[in-house]
């Protein structure tokens, strides 16, 4: 299977290792194992050292499926299956749904599996850009427009990677209403849910909307633990079969240790998810006091998520200016280009405040003498 060289991970591979100052995350600070297990409130967790490194269960551990399930109001454990990371899940189901000649209509900016797995496979990919004049959401009469009767996957991702933007639950049922009348399944990748920054940090699911809904998750972005490797797909029972049926080729179980502490940081994500918004809280204030005094760059401040797509006033592609950017400062910024969206750049503001500061103000200075 021919497969289009993934842009972002190329990107990444090559210049963040060399980064001094690397903007590019999208993770919120990564926990420590330590750090984990102050939060939760374990003093001696003995019984990791006394386990034995088997394969564990096939399908995800029942504590930690249990504990996946927590994050959902119509979900079992039959609707389950833990994968290795979201980046996993996603290759899963495209696998698992999608036929040569099959339609995929792909909801655009968005991580680029979305749209060239289905291609390798053979399927005709639509794609329908969110635009920034609608401040990144979706347009649903444009959307219904670019429906077939060959359309079999819907894909989205809420909240978004790059812009920061959170469908409303009520456009999320519309889009359901759609694909309903269609006969469409809607994956969604929710790696970011969670993390909206206004109402209820959680945006409803939509496995828990629509009866061929599919939501993927992970434990990279919202919990911190991107080290882990581990994600889940929650679907309908006949499809988390079908999916695990190809499962079984690629992953038999993801690590015993993995799981454990994964379920560990379940259990305790409350506490998790107060230490994440007080960093998110003062990342947004640096990414917005930064924007008031920069005349070279425009953005719509991010809704919820860990990255802001930032449109720049110069005349480069902005490989180029990335590259020359890293090259005479050592800040590491991702190109709009690796997300087909030329002219812009991705930041992640989740990490440390004093990094996002040095390297915003190293940006600046750049943006004036370039």
């Amino acid at each position: 299977m021919r497969i289009d060289t993934f842009k972002i991970e190329e990107w990444m591979n090559q210049y963040c290792p060399s980064a001094v100052y690397d903007l590019t995350s999208t993770c919120i600070e990564p926990l420590s194992i330590r750090e984990l297990m102050t939060l939760a409130g374990i003093q001696r967790p003995l019984e990791i050292f006394d386990t034995k490194l088997t394969y564990g269960d096939i399908h995800g551990s029942n504590r930690l499926k249990t504990a996946i399930k927590s994050l959902y109001t119509e979900q079992d454990l039959k609707n389950i299956t833990v994968t290795h990371g979201a980046i996993g899940a996603n290759q899963l189901v495209f696998e698992s749904l999608l036929e040569k000649g099959d339609e995929v209509l792909s909801i655009l900016p968005v991580y680029q599996q979305h749209y060239s797995i289905p291609k390798a496979l053979g399927a005709n990919v639509n794609v329908m850009f969110l635009r920034e004049e609608n401040k990144w959401q979706p347009n649903l009469k444009e959307l219904e427009n670019k429906l077939t009767y060959k359309t079999k996957i819907i894909t989205l991702n809420n909240p978004n990677n790059p812009t920061g933007a959170v469908i409303p639950d009520e456009t999320l049922e519309r889009i359901a209403e759609l694909a309903s009348k269609h006969n469409i399944w809607i994956l969604s990748d929710e790696v970011y849910r969670g993390l909206n920054l206004a109402g209820n940090p959680y945006s409803k699911s939509m496995a828990d909307i629509y009866d061929k809904g599919i939501s993927v998750g992970s434990m990279s972005k919202t919990y911190s633990l991107p080290g882990l490797r581990v994600g889940w797909i929650c679907a309908r029972e006949d499809l988390i079969n079908e999916i695990n049926k190809h499962r079984e080729y690629n992953t038999i179980s993801v690590s015993i240790i993995d799981d454990y502490y994964a379920s560990i940081a379940l259990e305790n994500r409350a506490a998790i998810e107060k230490r994440n918004f007080q960093i998110m809280r003062e990342g947004l204030k640096v990414l917005h006091d930064w924007l008031n005094g920069e005349v070279y760059v425009k953005a719509h401040l991010p809704q919820g998520g860990t990255t802001a797509l930032l449109r720049y006033k110069k005349d480069v592609p902005s490989k180029t200016l990335c590259r020359k950017l890293q090259e005479n400062t050592g800040v590491a910024i991702l190109p709009g280009e690796t997300l087909e969206m030329e002219n812009t750049v991705r930041i992640g503001y989740c990490m440390n405040p004093q990094t996002l500061k040095f390297g915003l103000k190293e940006f600046s200075k750049f943006l004036r003498t370039f």
